[in-house]
């Protein structure tokens, strides 16, 4: 037991001297402070052009993505919308051309018995 205690005690010892002499850094200069402030200024505003650029690109891809998607949706509806057009034409010609067969043959019936 007291040699655990002995081994702790030393170990933290050790980490307090070790923690020491890393934890003094050498200061500065005085002069490159400023410079090293305007450097991480400069290197901020950089990096939210950046992104601010980055963010108004993918924006304005999403519109056009959405834009082209609405121009197919509205060619498709278009194009739906003369196919049924053309249907509903050929049923009406057919349904005329049915008629008039019916009205010839009535007529062609009625008329021998003259």
């Amino acid at each position: 037991m007291k040699k655990r205690i002995f081994n702790l005690s030393a170990t933290l010892i050790a980490g307090l001297f070790a923690t020491a002499a890393f934890a003094q850094t050498p200061a500065a200069p005085a002069a490159s402070v400023p410079a090293m402030a305007e450097a991480a200024h400069t290197k901020a505003v950089v990096k939210a052009d950046a992104k601010e650029a980055t963010t108004a690109v993918k924006a304005d891809a999403k519109v056009a993505k959405t834009e082209v998607a609405a121009s197919a949706d509205v060619a498709s509806a278009k194009a739906d919308a003369s196919a049924t057009k053309a249907k509903a034409h050929h049923k009406a010609k057919k349904a005329k051309a049915k008629a008039d067969e019916k009205l010839a043959s009535a007529t062609a019936e009625a008329a021998p018995a003259k």
